[in-house]
């Protein structure tokens, strides 16, 4: 796994984790060209809203489905827009429809989705600016600022 992946991974998903708050516990989920921390338990919890990813930003970082939220819920990690869902593979679809867009100050992509079908929301991040591959609405700064 490449180093800026595992360095993703620490920054958006270590922090907060009830198996460890940094990379050395770290285990490979990877699929295709995605990667996550298999070994990820979100551990923060907030009252009246439920577990979260620490890491996140907020509006990113709720795991959904009721105040426990889903513990299946995973972060796929991308270095590129073609590694993801963008290249056809799986795809954007009626099936997966991306829903919000946001943009870092790292120039870092984030995407949060949902699957209507089976009501499973999906989180994605895309180490590069590629925000305008994606038709759906974008949360601005200010969005994320103004968020609980």
């Amino acid at each position: 796994m490449k180093d800026n992946i595992k360095e993703a991974i620490e920054e958006y998903q270590c922090p907060g984790c009830i198996s460890g708050c940094d990379i050395s516990c770290f285990e490979p989920d990877e699929v295709g060209e995605s990667a996550s921390c298999g070994n990820h338990r979100a551990g923060t919890a907030v009252f009246g809203i439920g577990k979260i990813f620490l890491g996140m930003p907020k509006g990113f970082n709720r795991l959904g489905v009721g105040f426990g939220g889903d513990a299946n819920l995973r972060i796929d990690v991308f270095e590129k827009y073609e590694d993801g869902w963008g290249n056809g593979a799986t795809g954007y679809d009626k099936w997966n429809m991306p829903v919000w867009k946001y943009k870092n100050e790292k120039g870092h992509t984030f995407i949060r989705g949902l699957s209507p079908r089976n009501n499973r929301p999906f989180l994605q991040i895309f180490l590069e600016d590629c925000i305008d591959k994606f038709n759906c609405l974008e949360i601005t700064q200010e969005d994320v600022d103004g968020m609980d």
